[in-house]
């Protein structure tokens, strides 16, 4: 998303060039391969760890630090702690690579004459930066934070942020902002009212 920003904003010019069907394509496999790679080693890893307290967990999902805890394997505990070194680099390198886009975003940005045109190329991009700062932020704290802090409620709390609201909110920030889409929302819902005022049901209510 920050690299279609980028081109957009910063090369305009060479937005059909340079993000084609091809280089969508290859973005998100490339998204969706690692995602899987990182998330298949953690699994293999996590089901050979040996559980000798219990295998319930405080959680609504299972999550690697609290399946850690039940562990008692100092192997598998190392091991996963290094699959977890590795993938906390990965998302930094990934934010270091947003950060980078959004500050030629920005420049670019103060470079627009008109106070309309730097309205709108901020209201673009600030919804997607605030979504990722927040997951980003949440998952490394998760994942990172010393255990002395660690309590039932904050771990709740941080899973929720960062596993139910950016995705919650990726129909607000990405589709709901296509005008397109919203006049297509408002004329669905313009149709199901007018439809259930005139239905048959709520005619004898309904004064004429």
């Amino acid at each position: 998303m920050c690299y279609d920003r980028y081109v957009a904003i910063c090369k305009p010019l060479h937005y059909g060039t340079l993000l084609g069907s091809r280089a969508c394509a290859h973005m998100a496999a490339a998204a969706w391969a690692s995602g899987f790679l990182n998330a298949l080693l953690h699994t293999a890893n996590t089901f050979s760890l040996p559980l000798c307290q219990g295998n319930a967990l405080g959680q609504f999902f299972c999550e690697i630090p609290h399946i850690l805890k039940l562990s008692c394997s100092h192997s598998g505990y190392f091991r996963e702690t290094g699959l977890l070194v590795v993938s906390v680099c990965l998302v930094f390198s990934c934010f270091l690579f947003i950060v980078f886009s959004y500050v030629q975003i920005f420049m670019a940005v103060l470079r627009i004459p008109s106070d309309q045109g730097r309205h709108k190329a901020f209201s673009t991009c600030l919804p997607h930066l605030a979504e990722v700062s927040l997951f980003i932020s949440t998952v490394m704290f998760a994942y990172l934070k010393p255990p002395s802090i660690s309590s039932p409620s904050l771990d709740l709390a941080l899973s929720v942020l960062y596993s139910v609201v950016p995705p919650t909110l990726n129909p607000l920030i990405y589709s709901l902002r296509n005008q397109e889409l919203k006049d297509g929302v408002r004329k669905l819902i313009t149709g199901c009212f007018s439809e259930t005022i005139n239905s048959p049901c709520l005619a004898f209510y309904v004064p004429h």
